[in-house]
């Protein structure tokens, strides 16, 4: 189900590329070179001076692990679903805790796009968030979905929908709409993106969709002169259609007209998690938009106790997931996010060097290399079993580090 295996003696090599991809940053240098410098610069980059962006990364760095030894952990090496786990109050199994994040027009890296990410989502047994902003149809992912799931009939993979709520309160009802009747389980609504972050590398680039492609979800009625000649005037998008009038109460519009767990994505204060906890969400993600948004703002793994704390401590009628994304690049960062109390972790970039590199494997392949790395250093860091830091300020397998200021 897993695709390719990933040892000593079957290790990632693609026609793209001569080199040997060991690694999620062998991956990044392989699609670097494949991308045209736009499409590249509009992945990878941040806000203003990207000081949050490497923040993200050494964030985790900076956080150190407390291995335990003589510790019987030969259950990894025998249970193919040592490390699975099942989130959302028991509707969702993932085969380990990292989901596909959201990520904007796929079809830049790969021709087939959201469809090949959908397809890898199925063989690596997964969640695949599709973005609003994605170059295929909904419809088409779905489609494709339930097409390699019949393929693989062990998978229980799924596919969640990320929602901008728009200043069209009835076109963002059709998008849930369709998305519902898709077949998608969960609504994962950003709650950070009033307006499009100050993103120079775009401007510089002057950043455009291909002639062949289009936001498929957006291209709609109304929202057709948004895109005009397929220019991506993205922010001219982002001003004229997302509504900064948002706020909590609008949660429980999108309770009325859908049935779907609703998880709630750019959480970054305890503050705010608190609110959501009281707006009865599913679920929270722990994230600054990838460093997209505010620059020189927290990395996400600071501030995830703090948000466990606050949320475990509120919570009383259901469970409430927290995940984390922004800067998972090795399966120790893995381990760290859920040693201080995330259900699961969110990866993007990664998933599109993959993309680029190769395809649907490309993602299998990626995915891979974090699975094995996760359970490797479970192993050496003595965890039998997922651990659970959410009913304890740190857990007793990471130390954090002191304040540098």
């Amino acid at each position: 189900m897993s695709g390719k295996q990933t040892n000593d003696s079957m290790l990632p090599q693609h026609a793209q590329t001569s080199r040997i991809l060991l690694n999620i940053e062998d991956y990044h240098q392989a699609a670097k070179e494949k991308l045209s410098k736009m499409t590249y610069d509009y992945y990878r980059s941040g806000a203003d001076d990207e000081i949050t962006l490497q923040e993200n990364i050494n964030a985790f760095r900076r956080i150190k692990l407390r291995p335990r030894v003589f510790v019987n952990v030969s259950n990894h090496s025998t249970d193919p679903n040592s490390c699975s786990v099942t989130l959302l109050n028991g509707q969702t199994k993932c085969s380990f805790p990292l989901l596909i994040a959201p990520t904007a027009m796929h079809r830049m890296a790969d021709d087939a796009g959201e469809r090949s990410t959908a397809r890898a989502a199925v063989r690596a047994n997964t969640a695949m968030i599709l973005s609003s902003l994605s170059t295929t149809r909904i419809e088409d992912v779905a489609a494709e979905h339930q097409q390699a799931l019949k393929e693989y009939p062990s998978s229980t993979s799924q596919l969640w929908f990320q929602l901008y709520i728009l200043r069209d309160r009835e076109f963002t009802a059709r998008l849930v709409q369709r998305a519902e009747k898709a077949g998608f389980r969960a609504l994962v609504v950003t709650v950070d993106a009033s307006r499009f972050g100050n993103r120079e590398a775009d401007r510089r680039n002057s950043f455009r969709l291909p002639e062949n492609m289009q936001l498929e979800n957006l291209y709609d009625g109304g929202l057709k002169e948004a895109q005009g000649d397929h220019v991506s005037a993205l922010n001219d998008f982002i001003a004229k259609n997302l509504d900064e009038t948002l706020t909590w109460k609008d949660i429980k519009w999108l309770r009325e007209i859908s049935r779907l767990p609703i998880i709630v994505k750019g959480i970054m204060t305890g503050e705010d998690a608190q609110l959501a906890v009281q707006a009865d969400v599913d679920g929270i993600v722990v994230s600054n938009h990838g460093a997209r948004q505010i620059d020189t703002t927290f990395s996400t793994i600071e501030v995830l106790p703090e948000i466990v704390s606050i949320v475990r401590r509120m919570q009383t009628k259901k469970k409430i997931d927290i995940y984390i994304d922004g800067g998972i690049r090795r399966g120790t960062d893995i381990l760290k996010a859920l040693a201080l109390g995330a259900d699961a972790i969110l990866v993007g970039r990664p998933i599109l060097w993959g993309l680029a590199v190769a395809g649907c494997q490309g993602v299998v392949d990626v995915i891979e290399i974090l699975r094995r790395e996760f359970k490797l250093t479970m192993m050496l860091c003595g965890c039998t079993s997922l651990p659970n830091g959410s009913n304890m300020t740190t857990s007793s397998l990471v130390t954090m580090p002191k304040s540098r200021l």
